[in-house]
C-alpha cells in the first residue's frame, strides 16, 4: 500500500508576518522541516497533497466568519505556500504525484475528493504536516482516523500559535487516534506524549533555542 503526505494549509496568511491570521514564529520555525521531509516524501515516491483553504470574500454563511477575521480569500496572495516549500510546488506541480486541493473547512476532507483519491491510489497512510496543529490538522487527523486510515503526523512540521494546544493535539493523534509520531526522515520517534521539550517550547513562544 502507498503513503500520502499531507501538507495543510502552509500559506502566507498562516505564516507570514503579514499574514491575515498568522500563527509568526512558531509556524515560521517549522519552514526548512516542512520543506525537507515533503522532499524526502516526494523522493521516495509517496503522493504529495496541498490542501489549501479557500475562503469567499464576505461569505457571511461560512461558519469562520464569525470566528476569525478574512484569511487565504481566492484570487490574493494570502493562498500562497510560504517559504521553500512555495519553491517545491513550483518545481514540482505539474508531477503525476503531486496535487493541489482547496478546501472551505479545517479538515482536508471536508468537501473534497481526498478520499477517493487517496483510495484511488491504494494509500493506506496519511503524513500530516501544516497548521495549525490543534485546527486544521487535528480535524483531518480525526476525519482520518474514521475513515480507517493510519495516521503519522510530523512532529517537527507542525506548528500552533499556543503551547498547551500543540501539546494537546499531539497527545491526542498519538493515545487516541493511534498515529504515529514521525521525525524529520519520517521515522518513528518516542516522543513523550504530548510534553514539549525545552527548546521547543521556546520556538513556540518565540523564546531563544
Amino acid at each position: 500500500m502507498a503513503k500520502a503526505l499531507i501538507s495543510i494549509d502552509y500559506t502566507e496568511d498562516f505564516v507570514a508576518d503579514h499574514g491575515k491570521l498568522t500563527a509568526g514564529a512558531p509556524a515560521q520555525a517549522i519552514s526548512d522541516d516542512i520543506y525537507a521531509v515533503t522532499q524526502k516524501a516526494f523522493e521516495r515516491g509517496d503522493y504529495i497533497f496541498f490542501t489549501i483553504d479557500a475562503h469567499e470574500e464576505n461569505d457571511v454563511f461560512h461558519p469562520e466568519s464569525k470566528l476569525f477575521p478574512p484569511h487565504n480569500i481566492i484570487g490574493t496572495s494570502g493562498r500562497n505556500l510560504y517559504g521553500k516549500l512555495a519553491d517545491f510546488y513550483q518545481e514540482y506541480a505539474d508531477d503525476s504525484r503531486v496535487f493541489w486541493m482547496d478546501k472551505r473547512h479545517y479538515s482536508a476532507f471536508s468537501g473534497t475528493d481526498l478520499d477517493i483519491r487517496l483510495r484511488e491510489r491504494k494509500v493506506d497512510t496519511v503524513i500530516l504536516t501544516g497548521v495549525l496543529t490543534d485546527i486544521c490538522v487535528l480535524h483531518t487527523a480525526i476525519d482520518a482516523y474514521n475513515l480507517g486510515y493510519q495516521i503519522e503526523v510530523v512532529k517537527p512540521a507542525v506548528a500552533s500559535i499556543w503551547p498547551e494546544n500543540h501539546a494537546f493535539a499531539l497527545g491526542h493523534f498519538k493515545n487516541t487516534l493511534g498515529a504515529k509520531l514521525v521525525d524529520e526522515n519520517l521515522l518513528e520517534k518516542l516522543y513523550t506524549d504530548g510534553k514539549l521539550d525545552e527548546n521547543e517550547l521556546s520556538q513556540l513562544i518565540g523564546g531563544e533555542s
